[in-house]
């Protein structure tokens, strides 16, 4: 039976061998699978996901035979390890904000969704709402993927009980608020649910994977996959490893997020705030820094970010800004601007403390602006996801 050029290549740069742990075999092979779908490949596979009150997204496993056509040419794989479905999602976790998007975001991809909460009804409620949010993409010609609305809400359903729902899952996103016991918590009984092949996953922003973790049996298949609120519109996934994270898990963590029209990066290991949250602490410190010290206004150091560097770093960052900006690329940027550089980075001041007079100072001021009532805070919230979605179609 002839293998298909493009079928060897992928086997080739996954480095797929028989010295592979059994584990790092089955994570191997579901990154190819979802390799598969990205290159065009006709596959069968399914996927399950989950949501509610302890967790995010729980991808199921399918059967042991599968068949893959790659061109023409059939190869009947009878795995010891098993493959990833595209017909069956469960979601799983808190139904908020976070939660409704990251089920939007996989219904969008063609995975069905199964939601569940541990409080009853809100898993409905969670579908009631998102139905809504479908339709007002639809009719902005925002709406992701290549389904209309009605095809992606027949992929959603809604569950009761979390043994069911995690029955078969290979992937589990957990998505409960920033508190570090509750979440570990969550992870002790999913692990006691689930089989030791199966990734675990937090959306936690700013806890530490080691920490989240800790109380784990297995944390070799333990991974943060921090998305930005809102995800179905910004589309960037910070993906951080566990001490004891195996690279299987970093891959098809990152061929899945990718395969559903994500942006995944991957952090090499785990550092205090990942890699968004010190870019914006860093930049947050100054602008509040050069408020306090009354060198600009709350409106004037917003505008510093809208019409001067946000304008740019929507389409390159930081590094790239460095290269075009000098004619001969980074290295003659650096020749010319690092002593200026560090010249002003020695006068920035210490870590503000963002609180007391210098909090009520840039509250009074931004509340001038916004008022911090439910009616001006929704409209503006509204005005952000509107820009936010227009810029996304922008970008594609």
């Amino acid at each position: 039976m002839q293998r298909d050029p493009k079928l060897s290549q992928l086997l080739e740069d996954n480095q797929l061998t028989d010295q592979q742990s059994a584990f790092e075999w089955e994570l191997l092979f579901k990154h190819l699978l979802l390799q598969f779908h990205r290159n065009d490949f006709q596959c069968t596979t399914t996927v399950h996901a989950c949501t509610g009150l302890s967790m995010g997204v729980i991808f199921h496993r399918g059967k042991r035979m599968f068949h893959i056509s790659v061109r023409g040419h059939a190869f009947l794989l009878s795995a010891k390890y098993s493959v990833l479905h595209k017909d069956d999602v469960c979601m799983h976790e808190c139904i908020g904000l976070i939660g409704r998007s990251w089920a939007m975001v996989f219904i969008s991809g063609g995975y069905k969704v199964k939601i569940y909460d541990n409080q009853p009804g809100q898993a409905t409620k969670a579908i009631t709402e998102i139905r809504k949010q479908l339709e007002e993409l639809q009719q902005a010609q925002m709406l992701r993927g290549s389904l209309g609305v009605s095809e992606q809400l027949a992929l959603l359903s809604s569950h009761d009980d979390l043994q069911q729902a995690l029955e078969g899952a290979f992937f589990v996103q957990e998505s409960v608020f920033e508190e570090l016991e509750a979440k570990k918590s969550v992870f002790q009984a999913v692990e006691s649910h689930v089989g030791e092949d199966v990734i675990l996953s937090s959306s936690t922003s700013c806890l530490m994977p080691s920490n989240v973790f800790s109380g784990l049996q297995n944390r070799s298949r333990c991974i943060i996959s921090h998305p930005v609120n809102p995800p179905y519109y910004v589309r960037l996934v910070e993906l951080v490893p566990h001490p004891d994270t195996v690279p299987a898990v970093m891959e098809a963590a990152h061929a899945l997020m990718t395969s559903v029209g994500q942006a995944p990066v991957r952090l090499r290991k785990e550092i205090e705030g990942f890699a968004l949250n010190r870019v914006q602490y860093a930049i947050i410190a100054e602008s509040w820094r050069l408020v306090k010290d009354g060198i600009l206004s709350v409106e004037d150091i917003d505008l510093v970010m809208t019409e001067g560097l946000g304008m740019r770093y929507a389409f390159i960052g930081p590094i790239e800004t460095m290269h075009l900006n000098a004619p001969k690329g980074l290295e003659d940027y650096l020749e010319r601007y690092r002593v200026g550089m560090r010249k002003v980075l020695s006068t920035f001041g210490p870590i503000p403390e963002f609180s007391g007079e210098e909090a009520a100072l840039v509250n009074k001021e931004i509340c001038e602006l916004i008022p911090a009532d439910q009616e001006h805070l929704s409209a503006r919230r509204e005005r952000r996801d509107k820009l936010l979605m227009a810029l996304a179609k922008l970008k594609k």
